[in-house]
């Protein structure tokens, strides 16, 4: 996609010159794949505030760059960062947070007459509105989740084990055209689902519990993330209750994601739900955050987050009960923040699925 590249990058260059620097020096490889299509383990990225740019990396990816970065000239270094602050003058500025305090000095040392300056979280702002291309991918990537939940759902049985599950859901994601999974996959059953981010292990499932699954396909470089809690059985007493509460905190949270309200708003719609029932101390994390090229983005959106939503930005609304002992109940979807609406990128149905 050269030419939104080219785009990305003609928007970073007016903020850079909106900072009164002569160039930014783009060190976080994702950045430099967003503001390029270069995906590497070492790369940099030299952003003028005229729009020019030059792009660094070493001799493993010099014929990928020359293949997705065609309009763009390439320097040859292991030193990406000293190879690209050499062609500097003036403010340079660069990513603090980013950048340690030992490159930072070992840059500076190597730059005579250059202004190191900080550059602050430009291109996660940047990033932070998808543009359609991106949209497409996400699309794609919740797809892919949506069918590999399907394809495993009748996999799953008492004496499965979290491990299995956990597993067959990877498996399936790639055998359906992920590059990989997104992240480590949670599979918790029975009372392991009242930790939130539990680790899958040697558990077997039994008859009664409720089963959370949250996990997402990679495409494209973009993240799924969806989260489907299942009965395997009857489940115990309270845990039905419990599951229809937070699938009405979840639906509050979807109907609340419109442009122009605050993520803090947004959090509210759902957390509210859930501090109604008598709750509020179950439900310990915060309602969403952003998706993309990372699977946490800006913006979060909690009690004490700040900002507002716009168009086009992705995010999760994932509101959870989790009761010590007995198990949890989590409901998460991707979606897309629209004028006319909200659009779910995941489309797996929420009901409780019995089986």
């Amino acid at each position: 996609m050269p030419g939104i590249h080219g785009t990305r990058r003609t928007r970073l260059a007016a903020l850079v010159a909106d900072r009164g620097a002569e160039a930014a020096l783009i060190t976080r490889l994702v950045n430099v794949r967003y503001l390029t299509g270069l995906a590497s383990s070492n790369a940099a990225l030299l952003v003028r505030a005229d729009g020019t740019a030059v792009l660094g990396t070493d001799g493993r990816y010099a014929g990928t760059a020359a293949r997705v970065s065609p309009e763009l000239e390439c320097v040859i270094d292991r030193d990406t960062a000293g190879a690209l602050g050499a062609r500097a003058s003036g403010r340079l500025a660069f990513e603090a947070h980013e950048m340690t305090v030992e490159a930072h000095r070992t840059l500076a040392d190597k730059l005579d007459g250059v202004e190191l300056v900080p550059l602050g979280r430009a291109v996660e702002e940047l990033r932070r509105v998808k543009d359609e291309e991106e949209i497409a991918l996400l699309r794609e990537a919740c797809a892919i989740t949506d069918r590999a939940f399907d394809a495993v759902l009748p996999f799953i049985r008492p004496g499965r084990t979290e491990h299995d599950v956990a597993v067959a859901l990877e498996r399936s994601m790639v055998d359906l055209g992920a590059e990989r999974p997104a992240f480590a996959s949670i599979v918790a059953s029975g009372p392991n689902g009242a930790i939130p981010h539990h680790v899958p292990g040697a558990r077997a499932i039994e008859s009664g519990d409720l089963v959370t699954m949250d996990f997402g396909a990679l495409y494209g470089g973009y993240h799924a993330d969806m989260t489907r809690t299942i009965a395997v059985g009857t489940p115990d007493g309270g845990l039905r209750e419990i599951y229809d509460l937070v699938a009405a905190a979840q639906r509050a949270g979807v109907e609340a994601a419109c442009p122009e309200t605050a993520t803090k708003d947004v959090d509210a719609a759902a957390r509210d739900v859930i501090d109604a029932a008598g709750y509020a101390e179950e439900f310990s994390h915060g309602l969403g955050h952003g998706v993309g090229l990372e699977i946490h983005e800006a913006p979060l959106l909690g009690y004490d987050k700040t900002g507002k939503l716009t168009d086009r930005v992705p995010i999760t609304v994932e509101p959870g009960v989790y009761l010590a002992g007995r198990g949890g109940v989590r409901i998460e979807d991707t979606l897309v923040v629209r004028t006319d609406g909200a659009e779910l990128l995941t489309k797996t149905t929420k009901e409780l699925l019995v089986i």
